[in-house]
């Protein structure tokens, strides 16, 4: 079964390519994505890693939780399922509803 892990305070300059490559020395990767802004395109600063197995996954966040990266500490931890309920964002326009 296939283990997603959270990786954040990603330099901003890092791509899904860097983010494989400095994951896969601990197992096989199905997916590596860098969460960007809708608009901007621009990082935001993390991203997620899918390793096929849990014992990959389980090793690259006990090895590389803390560890330095282009100069930033990054932190590294099993992934969590987002909330399913989330509070309703606040509108800015000027129609209520």
């Amino acid at each position: 079964m296939s283990t997603k892990i959270f990786v954040g305070n990603l330099p901003y300059t890092v791509s899904d390519k860097d983010l494989s490559e400095l994951f896969s020395p601990y197992g096989e990767i199905s997916e590596a994505v860098v969460i960007k802004e809708k608009h901007s395109g621009r990082s935001k600063g993390f991203g997620f890693v899918t390793f096929i197995n849990k014992e990959s996954a389980d090793k690259a966040v006990s090895e590389m939780n803390d560890k330095e990266f282009q100069g930033r500490s990054i932190k590294v931890s099993e992934a969590r399922p987002m909330d399913a309920e989330r509070p309703m964002r606040r509108s800015f326009s000027s129609r209520r509803f």
